[in-house]
C-alpha cells in the first residue's frame, strides 16, 4: 500500500501527496454560457478534500466554436477567470493540486450547439465538419496557449493539453481524419506538430514551474498504437511536459494492434523511457486492487474515473481499507447527491446503462 501513498514529485518541483489523480470527467454541470457553477465548484472541491493528489477538471474548452457538450466549463475568455480563480481556490485549499484539462472537440462539436459547422483538420462528410485553413490552425494553437496563461492566473497549478478519445487534437495525430497536405498534416512528425508547438508555448509563456501534462488515448477513433508509443516516446525524451496520461480504456487488455501479442496496453507505455517524466494510467482503475496493480506495473499514478464519482473519498477510503472495492451499481440519486453530484450530472449518469437506479 506505501506505493499508493507516497508523494510524488513532478519534473517542475510539484508534489503529489498520493498516486491519485481525479479523471477530467464530463458533468454537464456548468452554466449554459461556460462559467462555473456551484454544482461544478462542490464537485470538484468535495474530490480534493476526498484526498485526491491531483483534482482535475473536466475538459474545458479554448474556443467557443469547440464546445462539445452543454454544460461544458469554458476557458476561451477572461469573462471565465472569476469562475476559474474560485475553483483553482477552493482545490488549492485542500492541498490537491489543481489541474484544468484544456480541449477542443473539433468534429465532435455538436453544430446545434456552437450553432456552426463543427471543424476539422480536414473536411470529414460523415461528421458533418469542415477543414480548417491553415491561419485557423495557428489561432487554435494560440487559443490552446492564451487558455494555459489564463489557467496559471486564475491559480491553478497546471494544466493538461486534451489530446485523446478523437477530439480536436487526436483528430490532428490520426493519420485517417487528418488529410491535410500543409505542415500540419501527412507524416506523423506533421500530424505531431500542433500538440507540440503548444506545448512549446505553454512553457515559453507560463514558464517552467508551470505543471503541464498530456492526455493521449492509443486505440479508437483512428489512432494506431504504434505511432502513440512513437509520440509518448518523443514526449517523454523532450522533457517538456511534466506528465503523460494515458486513457487506456482498460489498462490491462491486450492491444488490438497486431505485434503487440503478450503485452498489455499499459507494459506497451511503461516499458518506454521516461525520463523525468511521470507515467499515469486510466482505464478500468475502480478498487484498491486495481490502483496497486497498475503501479506494480509500473505507472507512477492512476487516474480515477467511476470510482470517483461513487465515492468523492476513495483515496482516503483505500488508505483506511487496503481491500477496498467501491459500491456496485446501479446506486441511487440520493447517494450520488451526497456524493457531491449535482442535477446534471445524475442525470447524465443516468444515461450510462446501470449506474443510477431507476
Amino acid at each position: 500500500m506505501t506505493d499508493l501513498f507516497h508523494d510524488l514529485t513532478f519534473k517542475n518541483g510539484t508534489a503529489m501527496s498520493n498516486r491519485f489523480m481525479l479523471a477530467p470527467l464530463t458533468n454537464l454541470q456548468s452554466r449554459p454560457d461556460g462559467t462555473l457553477s456551484d454544482d461544478e465548484y462542490r464537485w470538484l472541491t468535495k474530490r480534493a478534500e476526498g484526498g485526491f493528489g491531483v483534482t482535475m477538471t473536466c475538459a474545458s474548452h479554448v474556443q467557443a466554436a469547440g464546445c462539445g457538450f452543454p454544460g461544458q466549463l469554458g476557458c476561451f475568455s477572461d469573462q471565465y477567470l472569476e469562475g476559474l480563480t474560485r475553483l483553482a481556490a477552493g482545490i488549492n485549499a485542500q492541498d490537491s493540486v489543481s489541474v484544468l484539462q484544456l480541449h477542443h472537440a473539433g468534429m465532435r462539436s455538436p453544430a446545434d450547439l456552437i450553432g456552426e459547422t463543427p471543424q476539422c483538420p480536414s473536411d470529414n462528410e460523415e461528421m458533418g465538419a469542415r477543414g480548417i485553413s491553415h491561419e485557423e490552425v495557428l489561432q487554435l494553437r494560440d487559443d490552446f496557449i492564451a487558455a494555459a496563461v489564463r489557467a496559471a492566473k486564475a491559480g491553478f497549478n497546471g494544466v493538461e493539453l486534451h489530446g485523446a478519445h478523437g477530439y480536436m487534437l487526436a483528430q490532428f495525430l490520426s493519420p485517417t481524419i487528418n488529410q491535410r497536405e500543409d505542415e500540419y498534416g501527412g507524416t506523423l512528425d506533421n500530424r505531431c506538430r500542433l500538440l507540440l508547438e503548444i506545448i512549446d508555448g505553454v512553457r515559453a509563456q507560463c514558464g517552467p514551474e508551470f505543471l503541464l501534462g498530456v492526455r493521449l488515448s492509443p486505440e479508437r477513433f483512428d489512432i494506431r498504437l504504434s505511432e502513440m508509443r512513437e509520440l509518448a516516446q518523443r514526449l517523454m525524451r523532450d522533457a517538456k511536459i511534466d506528465f503523460l496520461d494515458m486513457s487506456l480504456w482498460d489498462s490491462f487488455k491486450e492491444p488490438q494492434e497486431e505485434g503487440f501479442a503478450g503485452k498489455t496496453l499499459l507494459e506497451c507505455f511503461t516499458e518506454l523511457d521516461r525520463g523525468e517524466v511521470r507515467l499515469g494510467t486510466a482505464g478500468k482503475v475502480r478498487s484498491a486492487a486495481d490502483a496497486r496493480r497498475c503501479i506494480g506495473a509500473g505507472a507512477d499514478f492512476v487516474v480515477v474515473g467511476r470510482s470517483a464519482i461513487l465515492h468523492h473519498d476513495f483515496p482516503r477510503l483505500v488508505a483506511n481499507n487496503p481491500d477496498f472495492e467501491p459500491l456496485a451499481n446501479p446506486v441511487s440519486r440520493e447517494h450520488l447527491r451526497n456524493e457531491g453530484l449535482g442535477e446534471a450530472f445524475i442525470d447524465y449518469m443516468a444515461t450510462w446503462g446501470g449506474f443510477v437506479e431507476d
